[in-house]
């Protein structure tokens, strides 16, 4: 089996372990490297990446810890399976509802708010760092999908900062089952601005580890995007 491609990073931080850890992380939660893939050799992907070994060590360690990477002596490093209960939750939520605005929404706002409060509480510095990267694709201006795409995103990367991985199906599932509505606050200026304040009150929250704040500030987007939804979809 041949190695998996990784494409370049985006940026450098002051830190390039936290930034190579980030960009992996946010690879493996965006499907872009898939379970059971295998990285290339250490020194080869050093080498492509232009980081040092060091560095690369030390992101993957990170990752090791957080059960996203395996590493086997004599296969090198392997994009960790699901573990067998996010992979029954997963078989046993699969699928899409036609959900109406009021049942999504209350859905959200039972889900999301304890999932940023514990992003606040667990984060580690490479969450941080993917979050800030969304942010920052999000104030371009952009068309409706794209937004869209940066939304599912940044809640799904909320969701792994949160380092539970039975949030993260749970997240993945009901951005499925949201996903048509969440279209209609995407389809205007004033909705993709809304979204976007409302990502930054809650990754701002995160960032100074406040759970009571991040929960709130989740609270109020889920509420803010709902009413604009509702307008549109009026």
């Amino acid at each position: 089996m041949q190695p998996a491609p990784v494409p370049p990073m985006p940026h450098r931080p002051r830190s390039v372990s936290v930034q190579l850890a980030a960009h992996f992380e946010r690879l493996i939660a965006t499907g872009v490297l898939r379970p059971g893939q295998r990285l290339p050799p250490e020194r080869e992907l050093a080498a492509s990446l232009s980081v040092s070994r060091g560095s690369l060590r030390e992101a993957m360690h990170e990752l090791e810890a957080k059960h996203l990477v395996e590493r086997r002596t004599g296969r090198g490093t392997i994009v960790s399976e699901q573990s067998e209960r996010v992979s029954r939750l997963y078989s046993e939520l699969d699928g899409t509802t036609n959900a109406s605005l009021d049942d999504a929404t209350e859905l959200r706002l039972i889900v999301e708010p304890r999932i940023a409060a514990a992003a606040a509480l667990r984060s580690a510095p490479s969450n941080l760092v993917q979050l800030e990267d969304v942010l920052t694709r999000s104030a371009l201006r952009l068309d409706a999908e794209t937004s869209l795409q940066l939304d599912l995103e940044f809640h799904l990367l909320l969701a792994h900062a949160a380092q539970n991985p039975l949030l993260v199906a749970l997240c993945t599932m009901t951005s499925t089952w949201t996903e048509s509505l969440r279209r209609h606050s995407h389809a205007t200026l004033e909705g993709r601005l809304r979204s976007l304040e409302g990502h930054q009150a809650i990754y701002q929250a995160v960032q100074a580890r406040d759970p009571d704040a991040a929960a709130a500030a989740m609270d109020e987007h889920l509420s803010v995007i709902r009413d604009v939804i509702a307008r549109h979809a009026d």
